[in-house]
């Protein structure tokens, strides 16, 4: 079950891939030859490491949130325990974890977005059946068609 500060990461997260991937398909790359220039165009051996390296940059991210979330659960729990003299101080420290934390994700997904940004392009560069075969776009494909699942039976 996910928590609240979990659904809009993850939302954002969705929401930034899809835009990359509009983005990358509506760019005016497509109005370009289909063929890159010299030198410039990237070896399916080389997109697929690119392509490893971005899905364990978006695990590690997940695993971090999990690691913050649990943080927090621990520091809310010692919050509601306490006695009441003690509860405006790790009230503050509580708000204060969660600013840090909040401040220090959004500059790795910011960081992480302009990264994706340039991945899609690279793919752009190499054709369409580059993007399929992208194991990021595999992963938000399920992703949208558990999503749509859900969606149907309620």
């Amino acid at each position: 079950m996910k928590t609240k500060q979990q659904q809009p990461t993850a939302l954002i997260i969705r929401s930034s891939l899809a835009l990359a991937l509009a983005l990358a398909i509506w760019s005016p790359v497509q109005a370009q030859s289909a063929e890159p220039a010299e030198g410039k165009k990237m070896t399916e051996g080389k997109m697929m490491d690119s392509c490893n390296e971005m899905m364990q940059a978006k695990q590690k991210m997940t695993e971090e949130m999990k690691a913050q979330d649990a943080e927090l659960a621990e520091l809310v729990a010692g919050m509601n325990s306490a006695p009441e003299a003690k509860k405006m101080a790790l009230t503050a420290k509580v708000v204060t974890r969660m600013v840090e934390q909040q401040s220090a994700m959004n500059a790795k997904h910011e960081a992480m977005q302009a990264k994706m940004m340039q991945h899609m392009m690279e793919h752009m560069e190499m054709g369409k059946e580059s993007m399929a075969q992208c194991p990021m776009m595999k992963d938000m494909k399920s992703m949208e068609e558990k999503s749509g699942d859900a969606h149907k039976h309620n």
